[in-house]
């Protein structure tokens, strides 16, 4: 970073002892590293100049009242286990999906859609989601599914955009911990490749505590992305960090930083180089249909092997510990980001071809660059330009080049391939531009995810929130105009144009969310639009109701101690955004239930006496007034 010829807040000149905090200055306008001479003329702005010009920047982000965004932007809420909506560039927070928590607003985790949804990991109460990428068609985001994964319980799950509700989750078999996670970009998004980080003993039974032999090892992950079901497992040697796939739908790759296999943190870092590792998609669909694979346990997921000497892989190394692994946007590139090397190693995709086939004389002949950035590069982004943008973790930076500089300098050429440098605050991971895992990426925009806030916020005790920036790059310099506290560690983003998201705003009535509900409905006798009913079988009380605001169908209904209760209730309202709830007090039951839409919950009606409920969710000036009351009589 080039500190000198600024001046202090008195006009006094300053040198190497200018700190960051005191190059921001007072307000939120941000700093840039200015170290780019090529990119600014060799010249350093004044402060007052690059004031005035992230005021512009920040203009252009400002979105008034009554406004929409110009994109979603899908953030993973770490563990929290949820999906967040933002409006971007607005940063304004719209909605947050529930997929591996419990949602006490919406009823996620509580009714008995979701519980269907969630099938035996309902067990699990906690989720660890890392990486949102939405469906590609021909490389372009169709705005049909987002997925994310499950770190902590080993899941991936589905989201419909068209609702915004997760709809499928599946727990994938003989792996822990699924971390990185992308799609198939070509022709379509027919997998999804999810990588489990940890190696374990096959079996894991109990026998042993070694993962050091053969019998240890983890494994890449296919889902086919429409039945949400596995494909195929893929074993690797080392472990698996994160993963990409190219726009031919022939390749993907993924980072190993433990190449090692080692358990303790030094064990880990003992050699220089680990690898990124490439499937050969088409070879392994061929093994796998000419039987060529095996399976493990209970599981009949087909396994083959793709450790060192595999045809279905090839192992490229590359330095030290990498961790993200990105597509640029032309398809030309893989970029796996070093983290305890200073450097990004470029992976040309054209040579992929004559690795797999033998022609090239070492898997490091793919490697057409290596530029060196800064301390502890992690992911890298792109603006569709030819520039690639890496968060550098430890200098709390961002790091802007020229890709094709960098090739040219990997081959002996004197370039200037980093442009600029911008303080971000602090201790960066993920960062992604406007539609940048996409052909059309369009170099508008960057979101950046920091660690730490530390003294950005009101202090809010021991437990700080994260900050999410975001950074205008339609520029030549990189601006700095927003800071968004965020809690519970949003690992990743992704941004999709508004125009790609097409959203329903009430339910269809045979939407298969609830499809389950309405078939037992219809065994029961029931017209869910009209028909008010208490059903009893055995100790088993099915209780159907519709609601229009203000009022639920049914205020009052009957059970005994001990039945097991299950309440239906059909919004029958047809108006945009009158959502109604149901929340029966002291019986932990809470569900959302919007327009058309069928919703229900179960729950043992345990405790004698009264019991209110009332809708949760304001609906009408009589919101208040929409209650009932359930009798449970002892047995």
């Amino acid at each position: 970073m080039t500190h000198d010829h600024f001046n202090d807040d008195n006009g006094n000149a300053r040198g190497e002892g200018l700190t960051r905090r005191g190059f921001l200055g007072a307000g939120t306008l941000g700093g840039a590293a200015l170290a780019g001479a090529a990119t600014l003329g060799g010249v350093v702005m004044t402060r007052e100049t690059w004031a005035s010009s992230v005021k512009e920047a920040m203009a252009k982000a400002h979105v008034g009242p009554g406004e929409l965004d110009e994109y979603y932007g899908f953030w993973s809420g770490g563990h929290s286990g949820e999906v967040r909506v933002l409006g971007v560039p607005s940063m304004r927070e719209l909605l947050r999906i529930p997929v591996f928590n419990v949602d006490s607003a919406t009823g996620w985790g509580l009714t008995d859609e979701s519980k269907q949804v969630l099938g035996d990991s309902a067990r699990y109460l906690n989720g660890d989601s890392h990486h949102p990428h939405v469906s590609m068609t021909d490389g372009r985001y169709d705005g049909k599914y987002l997925f994310i994964n499950d770190k902590a319980n080993s899941r991936v799950a589905r989201v419909r955009l068209d609702i915004m509700k997760c709809d499928r989750i599946l727990t994938v078999p003989n792996v822990q911990a699924i971390h990185g996670l992308r799609l198939q970009k070509v022709p379509r998004t027919k997998y999804v490749f999810a990588n489990a980080e940890f190696i374990i003993p096959h079996p894991n039974d109990g026998s042993s505590f070694d993962i050091q032999g053969d019998g240890s090892y983890t494994m890449f992950n296919a889902i086919d992305a429409e039945r949400m079901e596995m494909a195929f497992q893929v074993i690797v040697d080392g472990n698996l960090d994160n993963t990409d796939a190219d726009y031919t739908g022939k390749y993907a790759a993924s980072t190993c930083y433990n190449s090692e296999k080692a358990t303790d943190l030094g064990g880990m870092m003992r050699n220089e180089r680990d690898w990124v590792v490439v499937f050969n998609i088409p070879r392994i669909e061929a093994a796998i249909k000419a039987g060529k694979f095996t399976t493990l346990g209970d599981s009949k997921v087909p396994v083959v092997d793709g450790r060192h000497g595999s045809d279905l892989t090839r192992y490229i190394p590359v330095p030290k510990n990498p961790h993200g692994l990105n597509t640029s946007p032309d398809g030309k590139y893989f970029i796996a980001n070093g983290k305890l090397s200073p450097t990004c190693t470029i992976i040309e995709i054209a040579r992929l071809d004559e690795l797999f086939s033998g022609k090239l004389k070492a898997p490091r002949d793919v490697v057409v660059g290596e530029p060196e950035l800064g301390l502890g590069p992690l992911h890298t982004t792109f603006d569709g330009r030819g520039n690639a943008y890496t968060t550098l973790f430890i200098d709390s930076q961002v790091a802007k080049w020229n890709i094709d500089e960098a090739i040219r300098a990997y081959k002996g050429e004197k370039t200037n391939y980093i442009k600029q440098k911008l303080d971000v605050h602090y201790q960066p991971g993920h960062n992604h531009a406007s539609l940048t895992e996409s052909r059309d990426a369009d170099g508008k925009w960057l979101v950046v995810l920091s660690k730490f806030s530390k003294d950005r916020f009101l202090p809010t005790g021991p437990l700080h929130p994260e900050n999410d920036q975001l950074i205008d790059i339609s520029g030549e310099e990189m601006k700095l105009v927003h800071d968004g506290p965020t809690f519970a560690e949003p690992h990743d983003c992704i941004l999709v144009r508004r125009d790609q998201i097409k959203t329903k705003k009430i339910w269809e009535r045979n939407d298969p969310f609830f499809a389950t509900t309405v078939a037992r409905a219809k065994k029961d006798g029931i017209t869910l639009e009209q028909d008010n009913k208490v059903i009893r079988d055995g100790n088993k009380v099915r209780v159907y109701m519709t609601s229009m605001a203000p009022a639920y169908g049914l205020t009052e209904f009957k059970v005994k101690q001990g039945d097991e209760v299950t309440v239906t209730i059909t919004n029958i309202d047809r108006i945009e955004d009158v959502s109604h709830g149901f929340v029966l007090t002291n019986h932990g039951v809470s569900m959302e239930i919007s327009p058309q839409q069928t919703s229900s919950i179960t729950f043992t009606a345990d405790k004698p006496g009264v019991h209110w409920y009332y809708c949760s969710w304001f609906c009408h000036a009589l919101h208040m007034e929409m209650v009932g009351r359930m009798l449970v009589e002892k047995a």
